[in-house]
């Protein structure tokens, strides 16, 4: 068997491309080729041709296929190659006076991706513990950095939020002229830092670490698919797989510790590292279901509240199918 995975350009998964993690056993190896691509044409190639056999998925997507049942051509491992605290991805025009989240009510607020996962998680972390309706707002849809005058991928607007669509310049020049108040976002926008563009939080590693001590939650952006129709031939390749991306995060991590040549850019690699782990109380990055089964549930929650999807559907639920036994055990 060959196997074809799809994933970002992250630390987490490199070993898997670089061969130093293999899947399968020494006496039952699985062919497998890695391709790592920049995040959002991963996404736009993998939910338009399904290129690949295994691939990072965005997650609150993955969520609203489960709705089309049986169509849902993927079946998911507990394995989040992506989190991010989003708090510190809301940006406000400097001239717009908004201080708080409060003040985004009425505002108008650009977001590239309704329901990309950095969205869904502004919207109920910023309503469950800041009190902004996440329907107060006005939604501004559209390029981040170029005028876009379609979707990255089909869009489903509930109607309860107030949308409008900008097709003529990218966000992240409306939000510096103006013409825009806010915008939340999973990359910075080119006009920031400026003296027109700032952040909405000015610390915010200190909003999204009171946040995790409240809450106990790193959210997961993206988690990994396989495609339903080979996971269901051979059901052996599930924990196979999971056991791989397991081991390359371990691999990443061993990597950081590696003080010889540093393996990222950042001065204090080893001691950030460090201080991650003992501000987050152990590993900032669980794998497995029975550590971000809480997680899953409030993601869950957050899309149910949004409207974007309308079954009531567990975390359990998230993880059907070959090898669920397996899964709901790690």
């Amino acid at each position: 068997m060959t196997l074809t995975i799809g994933l970002s350009r992250m630390d987490r998964v490199r070993p898997l491309a670089d061969g130093r993690v293999r899947v399968g056993s020494p006496e039952t190896p699985v062919d497998v080729e890695v391709s790592l691509l920049p995040t959002q044409a991963l996404f736009n190639q993998q939910l338009v041709d399904h290129t690949f056999d295994c691939v990072e998925l965005p997650i609150a997507t993955f969520v609203r296929l489960m709705e089309e049942g049986d169509e849902n051509p993927y079946v998911a491992l507990p394995v989040f190659p992506s989190r991010h605290f989003r708090l510190s991805c809301v940006f406000v025009n400097a001239d717009a006076g908004i201080s708080s989240p409060a003040d985004l009510a009425g505002r108008r607020v650009g977001v590239p991706v309704f329901d990309m996962a950095a969205a869904v998680w502004l919207r109920g972390i910023l309503q469950d513990h800041y009190g902004l309706d996440r329907v107060a707002p006005v939604y501004v849809t559209g390029g981040l950095e170029q005028a876009r005058a379609g979707e990255e991928h089909p869009q489903f607007y509930p109607p309860q939020f107030t949308v409008e669509r900008r097709g003529d310049a990218s966000l992240a020049q409306l939000l510096a002229d103006g013409e825009i108040d806010a915008l939340y976002t999973a990359r910075a926008p080119s006009t920031w830092p400026s003296d027109r563009v700032t952040r909405l939080f000015e610390r915010p590693q200190e909003e999204e670490l009171g946040y995790f001590r409240r809450t106990g939650i790193f959210p997961p952006m993206h988690l990994v698919g396989v495609k339903r129709h080979i996971a269901e031939a051979s059901p052996e390749l599930i924990p196979q797989l999971y056991r791989a991306f397991r081991d390359a995060q371990d691999l990443a991590r061993a990597d950081l510790w590696d003080s010889t040549a540093l393996s990222t850019m950042l001065p204090w690699q080893l001691e950030s590292l460090r201080e991650s782990e003992d501000l987050m109380g152990g590993d900032p990055w669980p794998m497995g279901f029975a550590a971000n089964r809480h997680t899953v549930a409030t993601l869950l929650d957050y899309l149910r509240r949004d409207r974007l999807i309308e079954q009531d559907f567990s975390p359990e639920e998230v993880f059907a199918g070959p090898a669920q036994d397996f899964l709901l055990a790690t």
